[in-house]
């Protein structure tokens, strides 16, 4: 990386190059951290040999809690190898769609998205909403987020998938129980360097008017964009921006996100036939379990983690089932090592 920036034309390209040094000063961060480590067990093994011929009982104690400050900061920095995907660092785009279900799933479907906004605020990551389509009665028949900061997609990468609720449905007169489901994508920002190439021809470019509740919140001119990729049939939208060029640009970045997200499901298939393993892909496969009737959990059916503390969890306090999915993906790592 250091030869890489001091060649000539580096700073051509100013926004991919910040993201170089940026990744670059992650790494740097992470290797002093690990030599602080060594040196302060390299210290304490010395103490320990003084400790033991001296028979200090006092240097003895301070040793004890010197090597447990060690050790928590070793399982710390060992639960930072989780995030060592190589688009792990990158911005997340984050899109929720309602499942099948009407005005329930898209309810469904805002109260994740308060969720992954709440978790991102306590969090202190930067959200963008790029796009949000308003449900006709309730919810959100979509919306598309941007979340900004170190390691936003190898932290939210986990919720990718099919969210179930089952809940007392507060649109039903006859308060049944009623189950929905939502669809979470979740895809790593693509940056310039990735080169993924679109041709102009294989695109279909919609502007119209972006929505609103009325008032100044309805624009009179064209500025939102709607954009088809017709080789796969990819359609990404874009009306936050107040302008049509800015507009674009986000739903081009999504876009090429998604065909990011295309060729590595591409080559992780071809992995999975190589190794002779077969997964069945359904919408009825869902990541996790929201119950708020007839009993109150949350549980994620990869790790197993569960909690009571629904409304902590819908309140955007999802970091335990981040991590405990994160543990899991140490452990395959190790496994394939």
């Amino acid at each position: 990386m250091e030869r890489e920036s001091a060649s000539p034309d580096f700073w051509d390209d100013a926004e991919c190059a910040r993201a170089k040094m940026r990744r670059l000063a992650a790494r740097q961060r992470t290797i002093d951290v690990w030599r602080g480590l060594e040196r302060r067990a390299d210290e304490a093994a010395e103490f320990v040999e003084l400790a033991a011929a001296d028979d200090d009982a006092a240097l003895a104690a301070e040793l004890e809690q010197e090597v447990g400050a060690i050790a928590a900061q070793l399982e710390e920095q060992s639960f930072e190898l989780a995030f060592s995907g190589p688009y792990d660092e990158r911005n997340a785009i984050v899109e929720i769609r309602p499942g099948a279900g009407g005005v329930e799933s898209q309810d469904w479907a805002e109260m994740l998205e308060r969720m992954y906004l709440r978790w991102a605020e306590r969090s202190e990551f930067a959200v963008e909403l790029v796009d949000r389509m308003e449900g006709d009665e309730a919810g959100i028949k979509s919306a598309t987020l941007e979340v900004k900061g170190e390691s936003a997609y190898g932290w939210l990468r986990s919720e990718h998938g099919v969210h179930r609720l089952v809940r007392i449905s507060p649109f039903d007169q006859q308060h049944a129980r009623h189950t929905s489901f939502a669809k979470v994508d979740v895809l790593p920002e693509v940056e310039q360097v990735d080169a993924i190439e679109v041709n102009d021809d294989d695109l279909k470019i919609d502007v119209y008017r972006a929505s609103g509740n009325g008032g100044q919140n309805v624009q009179k001119n064209a500025t939102a964009v709607r954009i088809t990729h017709l080789p796969t049939n990819i359609v990404v939208s874009c009306q936050n921006e107040r302008s049509l060029r800015r507009n674009r640009e986000s739903a081009m970045r999504v876009l090429k996100s998604r065909l990011l997200q295309l060729e590595l499901l591409r080559q992780e298939e071809e992995r999975r036939k190589l190794r002779g393993e077969h997964v069945e892909a359904g919408w009825g496969n869902q990541i996790r379990s929201y119950v708020l009737q007839p009993y109150r959990m949350v549980k994620d059916l990869r790790s197993g983690y569960e909690t009571s503390s629904t409304d902590d969890v819908l309140d955007g306090d999802i970091e335990p089932l981040l991590r405990a999915w994160l543990q899991t993906r140490i452990g395959v790592a190790e496994g394939e090592a």
